[in-house]
């Protein structure tokens, strides 16, 4: 990931740095559980937790000869224990080592993503009830459909937030196993109780059963978790570049003292943010792909899901981590204009209300598909002659003859049409209902 999204916390754990700490951390858990169990010596065991150190340099130096990793890795290592380093990787596969490590690596980075979504289910949150009784149009197909308000909508991103902590702790805790059972799982050179101490020591699980890689099923369903997540993220970010758009002018991410828009027009405000929230949920859904695609190894293991992991979990990680802290920061600082979205329901000329209309009709005896008829007649009235939906009904004589006054204005009332947001608060929330003002009328 290009250093632009790359924040400090998340970058280090996926740094060269890191992964080679981490490998080590792995090796010395393993001669310190197998110096217990008798199998290494005890004083070789303290010596290498001493002595053992690494240069990344001399890794990569090493490497160019070797044409492995984990074999440069620990002749490095080695350089700096002296004879006591036999025992470092004794009865050890690569993958031992990678995989196990990989874990503690991935574990530590779950933990990062869900402080992010904790702070950003706050923000939500405090803008939800902030917005609790904004009236705004509810739409679909891009149409207005009926009155709701900011305060529902932000309340819908709050629980899509909550579902997807609970799938990132899911998908932490699928991926939070150790693997210390040889070239292909048989435990052939060390017996279980020694993979089962290693990963006590890390604080991982023993894969039940592996060949020589812990399944990719487990990476893959991380991936998709991050992927669900970043989608999220965008659906959020996309309903706020719509709500911006000059004809709503509803809604606007933050725009700071000092920025610009464009090069060549001054007035430009653009939602560059949530724009660079949807683009950067495109590469992390792209990434679920391939590792999908690496489930499916030759055998008890090959080596083609080594080189996509390489990029595909750092960049994931690090453009997830960035998108998250920015639409956070996008929501707190977030403008809402309310009398903008009165302004927009009244656009309608009382049409929105047409669904109440029809189950006043029903509710007086009329077939369903009559008054259908007799409101749509009305409403479509409305639309293209641009007149007054309230007055058009009045002035029906069908309608009139079953309906008053009293009850069609009744009808048009925002009071009746939100008159459940409190349940619906206390249902995300939790929080008691308070009394509902009267919303203002359209």
């Amino acid at each position: 990931m290009i250093r632009r999204y790359a924040q400090p916390a998340m970058s280090a754990i996926w740094a060269e740095q890191r992964r080679f700490e981490t490998w080590l951390a792995v090796e010395l858990a393993a001669t310190d559980t197998m110096a217990e169990a008798g199998i290494v010596p005890a004083d070789a065991a303290r010596e290498l937790r001493e002595k053992a150190s690494f240069d990344i340099a001399r890794i990569d130096e090493i490497e160019q000869t070797t044409q492995h990793d984990v074999i440069a890795f620990t002749t490095a290592v080695a350089e700096h224990v002296g004879p006591a380093a036999r025992w470092l990787h004794f009865g050890l596969t690569s993958s031992d080592v990678v995989d196990t490590a990989l874990a503690l690596q991935m574990r530590e980075a779950c933990d990062l993503i869900l402080e992010d979504l904790d702070a950003l289910a706050a923000a939500i949150k405090l803008r939800a009830l902030e917005h609790k009784r904004t009236p705004m149009m509810g739409r679909t197909h891009g149409v207005h459909a009926e009155p709701m308000t900011l305060g529902l909508k932000l309340a819908l991103w709050f629980a899509e937030v909550q579902r997807d902590i609970v799938r990132v702790r899911r998908a932490r805790e699928a991926v939070s196993v150790g693997k210390i059972s040889g070239a292909v799982g048989t435990f052939a050179h060390l017996p279980p109780e020694i993979e089962a101490g290693v990963c006590q020591r890390l604080g991982l699980v023993p894969a039940p059963i592996a060949t020589q890689v812990i399944q990719r099923d487990r990476h893959a369903e991380l991936m998709t978790t991050l992927a669900i997540t970043a989608a999220s993220l965008e659906k959020f970010a996309l309903e706020i570049r719509g709500l911006q758009k000059t004809e709503l002018g509803e809604v606007e991410e933050p725009f700071g003292k000092g920025q610009k828009g464009s090069s060549a027009m001054p007035h430009k405000r653009n939602p560059v943010g949530c724009e660079q929230v949807c683009g950067l949920a495109r590469v992390v859904r792209g990434n679920a792909v391939a590792a999908l695609e690496n489930v499916a190894l030759w055998h008890e293991r090959d080596i083609s899901h080594s080189s996509v992991e390489r990029v595909i979990l750092p960049d994931s990680f690090l453009a997830l981590d960035h998108i998250i802290r920015r639409f956070t920061r996008i929501v707190a600082g977030m403008v809402a204009y309310p009398e903008r979205m009165l302004e927009n329901i009244a656009r309608s000329r009382g049409v929105v209300f047409s669904g109440q209309i029809l189950l006043e009709l029903a509710r007086r005896g009329l077939s369903r598909e009559q008054a259908y008829l007799w409101v749509q007649r009305n409403a479509m009235q409305s639309f293209h002659q641009q007149r007054d939906f309230r007055e058009l009904l009045l002035a029906d004589a069908d309608i009139m003859g079953v309906l008053t006054r009293d009850e069609i204005d009744r009808t048009f009332s925002l009071d009746e049409q939100l008159r459940h947001v409190d349940t619906l608060f206390t249902r995300v929330f939790g929080a008691e209902p308070a009394q509902t003002p009267e919303f203002l009328s359209s």
